[in-house]
């Protein structure tokens, strides 16, 4: 049973740790769009709380079956919301994406959840050095974002997406590129 409503529209932003994504999330609900987090941050934020550092790293798979329930959890919220468009900072397949990268095992119901919950669009963005920076929760460089950007692109594009790639630009000529992608079908 696929979770998909047809008038409601799923929008995903994905790419490697600091290529934009947050910042275009951001932009768009101050204008007004319903925009779901990452829910990594949360995670990793949580697992610090509870006296863990790197939870990703020191218990992987433990860190990915959360980032997927907060990710499924999400979609199901979407799905319940009377909005014609949500946009999400990554979606479900973003997880054993990442679980390539590191080449950690994981469980069929990683990939049996990618499919169930189907999105409308996937927009990408790619890596950009000029942007990328590293903080407290995003500890990856930009060689580390470029291997994991390879990884997202190949999950997604393995499950049938067409990735629509965002060109660099300021905040608003991106946002302004996703919005003109949705309204120009």
């Amino acid at each position: 049973m696929i979770y998909f409503c047809a008038m409601q529209q799923k929008i995903v932003l994905i790419g490697g740790p600091g290529t934009g994504k947050t910042t275009i999330i951001n932009e768009l609900i101050k204008k007004g769009y319903y925009c779901m987090p990452e829910v990594s941050r949360e995670v990793t934020l949580k697992a610090k709380e509870d006296g863990i550092d790197q939870l990703f790293l020191t218990e992987p798979l433990l860190f990915s079956k959360m980032l997927l329930e907060g990710r499924e959890n999400q979609y199901l919220k979407a799905t319940d919301l009377k909005k014609d468009i949500v946009f999400f900072d990554r979606g479900i397949p973003d997880v054993h994406a990442y679980m390539d990268y590191f080449k950690t095992e994981y469980p069929d119901y990683f990939i049996e959840k990618c499919k169930k919950y189907e999105y409308t669009k996937i927009f990408h963005f790619s890596p950009w050095e000029e942007i990328h920076t590293t903080d407290n929760e995003r500890y990856e460089s930009f060689v580390e974002s470029v291997q994991i950007d390879k990884f997202l692109v190949k999950a997604y594009s393995d499950l049938g997406y067409n990735l629509i790639n965002v060109p660099f630009g300021s905040i608003e000529e991106r946002t302004n590129f996703i919005l003109n992608s949705l309204t120009s079908e």
